[in-house]
């Protein structure tokens, strides 16, 4: 059988086959018993003559797939000629969708990407992050010490097993020069947990997971190309992280997306030595993998379990504490779900109002051909086949659409990369057979949506069309093409006043003042480690060390240390006491911490309010509170002098307020600033944040620091490099991907509601050609003329306008959060976007009233 047959089911017409076979069976038998025969011989006859009855079956079905075939290729072809023949017309549809299926299968991507698949491991949805949780501190640790991760694998029951890492920032110096990598010091099980196998070499033995065993290391396929050249026998190298070697016993596969990309080398932290017998020391992000069949609920009740019974074997360290457990898909997407459902709403309504102006114009078009369907139904075509060869003209037509719209998508990453390199798993977007059905389904869709009533009214009884095809008649109101351009002025004043809004909140951030100056500081790390914590002091004074010799250089004003970037959005909101007792003792001291070394108001030009700056005190720590910490909690009395305390805190157990300065945006740009403490404390952790204010550009300086830091310390690299401006950039990523591509989307929209205004008044122009040259013979004004057509016009587009205001103020809310210092009712935002179409509509209007202004009366009645 040919491979086409295998097409079309065997059995689609079976019935049908089975009821015409015994009708002419039947029929031939009772002419054979009308000549005389026994209804038996004449039965048996009827079956002879006729022949056997699977046999003529697959003949029928043969003729009939035959057919099929022959009339879709024939539908086909008449498609193609139809593209040719108006090859201005077909260009318009398929550029318009070509733009509206693509930026909505670009959108898609990104979600299908981010959203909608699983993490890039064996069995992803198994995954879960664990945190330990005190409800009773604010913003406690949610890091598990190692000694509670292992207590949790070995008696927990619902996880197949759990593991955890922490990563720093270190300098590798097995090369010519010190570089720097990220490294991820992990605990045992860790790739048993992710599911991955070396791609060259094997994991870490027992004997490499024991203190004081062997020094080992895994090496991604990145570094191994990059600082190995792709080396099949790297394995047993060396390689030098600080004082220490590392044997390289594996390679990890290149498709192996650890979530924190930056990860290039994993060595493992040995359970039993001394700095991991605390259960204070948290340091790991735990992650488990789901045994199969397991719901999250009972591993949340499972390790709930286990969690309490640790409580009463150790109530110093577990009894607050409980097991958070989210899928660590959700923690690594983050709150980015949001924006791009919002923009995947959003393209979906220009999607809309591509198709919606596309009828339109199949609707005209359809008009046009009237008298050539007619006549094909005068010529034996049937209805069903005159809409079919229509649909398939449509398809051809979404169908061209949606492969150029496959280019649109195919760029989305680059775009998502360009707009928003920080979206969670950006790297993986990229174009794949989802991406590709998708674009196919929305063809089909289009097809249906946009050429389905075209067709059908298009084919309705040929009297009337043949009445309307006259060129004595006079045209109608074709109220239901201006129904589609009223659909799609309101959409696009929908998208058009969303995008306004965030317009609108971006210029309000623009005016807010952060109260710091984040021009000309240069922001970057110098390598470090954890383990020089344990000299607390030595720590310090590297650090300070280190500052001192860069605010020598010529060009440099000031140095800082921050454990985070100012204007960075991460809270850090710990609960204080004052040893004095406080004004309110019902009321909980709340504010965010910031870890500073004492020139980070000079480097980044807060201004003190009262009291001193930090200086210098071996014996306690000081500490400067802001404006509003001062107003919330100590009104009416005097802060400086007065010490506070953190409860539960080992490390830092308070200090002295030795001043107030003013309010800074530290937590982001687009938040107030609420009450905030600044611990004078230069080490922070091993690997602050370095600020450095230049007299210049910040970059210009980039080179003489990284030399200085290399004389001073050999060992140790300078990394992330970057101006606090571009961080502060960055940190608006979100923002700027929802302003641009939701800004883009309703100017298209706009342009094509415009477009297709155009168009139908155009048409309307052309087919009241006759009407308009009786009025102007009659002694009509070419003024009235022009009026009358820029107001019908005029007048769509302002119910069109005020529709969709309705549906704004609804699509709006979906932006309340998204928004700062603008509502989603704001007035002025509202108006404009109603001004300017309205400004629009009327150019687009204008064009074909003066055309319909100056026909020539005697010439269109002498063609008539």
């Amino acid at each position: 059988m040919s491979w086409w047959k295998s097409l079309f089911p065997k059995r689609a017409s079976g019935v049908h086959l089975d009821s015409e076979l015994r009708f002419h069976i039947d029929e031939l038998t009772g002419d054979n018993i009308a000549a005389g025969m026994p209804p038996d011989e004449a039965r048996r006859r009827a079956m002879l003559e006729f022949g056997g009855p699977e046999q003529v079956k697959e003949e029928v079905r043969d003729v009939y797939r035959i057919r099929v075939i022959d009339s879709t290729i024939a539908n086909a072809k008449a498609a193609m000629r139809f593209v040719r023949k108006s090859p201005s017309f077909s260009l318009t549809v398929i550029l318009t969708l070509a733009l509206g299926i693509g930026a909505n299968s670009a959108v898609f991507s990104a979600i299908d990407t981010v959203l909608l698949r699983p993490l890039p491991f064996p069995d992803g949805d198994q995954l879960m992050r664990l945190e330990q949780v005190n409800h009773k501190v604010k913003n406690p640790e949610t890091h598990v010490a190692p000694l509670r991760l292992e207590d949790w694998n070995r008696q927990g029951s619902t996880f197949q097993a759990i593991t955890g890492y922490y990563t720093e920032d270190v300098s590798e110096s097995s090369g010519a020069l010190p570089e720097k990598v990220t490294a991820a010091f992990v605990a045992p099980r860790f790739l048993q947990v992710w599911g991955i196998v070396p791609a060259l070499g094997r994991d870490f033995n027992a004997e490499e997971e024991h203190f004081g065993g062997p020094q080992a290391i895994l090496v991604s396929d990145r570094f191994w190309r990059r600082r190995l050249g792709a080396d099949p026998s790297a394995l047993g190298k060396k390689v030098r992280i600080l004082s220490m070697s590392f044997s390289i016993v594996g390679v990890m596969p290149a498709s192996f997306l650890f979530p924190d990309r930056d990860v290039d080398l994993w060595t493992p932290v040995p359970l039993d030595a001394p700095y991991s017998q605390s259960r204070e020391s948290t340091w790991y992000i735990a992650i488990g993998r789901l045994k199969p069949g397991v719901t999250l609920e009972q591993a949340r009740a499972n390790l709930a379990t286990v969690q309490a019974q640790l409580g009463k074997a150790f109530p110093k360290t577990d009894a607050d504490l409980d097991v958070g457990i989210q899928p660590l898909k959700e923690t690594t997407i983050a709150g980015v779900r949001g924006s791009l459902w919002m923009l995947f709403g959003s393209v979906s309504l220009l999607l809309l109002v591509a198709c919606t102006n596309i009828v339109a114009l199949l609707l005209a078009r359809g008009v046009q051909r009237q008298h050539e369907i007619s006549v094909r139904r005068l010529r034996g075509a049937s209805r069903a086949a005159v809409v079919t060869q229509l649909l398939s003209e449509a398809f051809v037509l979404a169908l061209a659409g949606a492969l150029f719209g496959l280019l649109v998508a195919r760029g989305a990453s680059n775009v998502f990369r360009a707009l928003a390199g920080n979206l969670p798993r950006v790297e993986e977007i990229r174009l794949d057979w989802r991406i590709v059905l998708y674009s196919l389904g929305c063809s089909v869709l289009v097809t249906v949506f946009c050429g389905l009533f075209p067709a059908i009214r298009g084919t309705r009884s040929i009297s009337s069309s043949l009445a309307q095809a006259s060129r004595t008649q006079v045209s109608g109101r074709h109220a239901l093409q201006w129904l589609l351009v009223g659909v799609q002025v309101a959409l696009a004043v929908t998208l058009l006043t969303g995008a306004g809004l965030l317009v609108r909140s971006f210029q309000e951030l623009g005016r807010v003042s952060p109260g710091f100056d984040p021009r000309n500081v240069l922001t970057f790390h110098i390598s470090g480690s954890y383990g020089e914590t344990a000299d607390w002091k030595g720590l310090q004074q590297r650090i300070g060390r280190t500052l001192d010799s860069l605010r020598s250089l010529p060009g440099v004003e000031e140095t800082a240390t921050s454990a985070e970037l100012p204007g960075a959005a991460r809270q850090y909101e710990a609960e204080l006491k004052l040893t004095e007792g406080q004004v309110d003792p019902e009321r909980k001291i709340l504010a965010e911490s910031r870890f500073v070394s004492p020139d980070y108001f000079a480097t980044m030009k807060i201004p003190l309010l009262a009291g001193e700056v930090c200086r210098a005190d071996p014996k306690s720590v000081n500490v400067l509170v802001n404006r509003t910490f001062a107003n919330t909690y100590l009104a009416g009395e005097t802060a400086i002098g007065r010490h506070l305390q953190v409860p539960g805190k080992t490390l830092l157990t308070g200090g002295e307020i030795r001043g107030i300065v003013g309010d800074a945006r530290e937590e982001g740009l687009n938040r107030e600033p609420g009450p905030t403490v600044y611990w004078c404390v230069s080490a922070p952790d091993p690997d602050p944040y370095y600020l450095v204010r230049t007299r210049g550009e910040p970059m210009a300086m980039a080179d003489t620091l990284r030399r200085k830091v290399h004389e001073i310390e050999p060992a140790r690299s300078m990394f992330d490099i970057m101006p606090l401006e571009d961080h502060l950039d960055e940190a608006s990523a979100e923002n700027r991907l929802r302003t641009v591509l939701l800004g883009f989307f309703a100017v298209t929209a706009g342009s094509l509601a415009c477009v297709g205004l155009y168009g139908t008044l155009s048409y309307t122009v052309s087919v009241r050609q006759r009407e308009v040259g009786l009025r102007l013979a009659l002694g009509a004004l070419q003024a009235q003329i022009v009026k009358q057509f820029l107001l019908q016009g005029l007048r769509v587009t302002l119910l069109g306008c005020v529709a969709g205001w309705g549906l704004a103020v609804a699509f709006a809310r979906v932006l309340s959060g998204m928004l700062y210092g603008v509502s989603v009712t704001d007035a002025a935002t509202l108006s404009a976007v109603v001004f300017l179409m309205l400004v629009v509509a009327a150019i687009a209007s204008l064009v074909p009233a003066i055309r319909a202004a100056r026909v020539e009366p005697m010439q269109v009645l002498r063609e008539e």
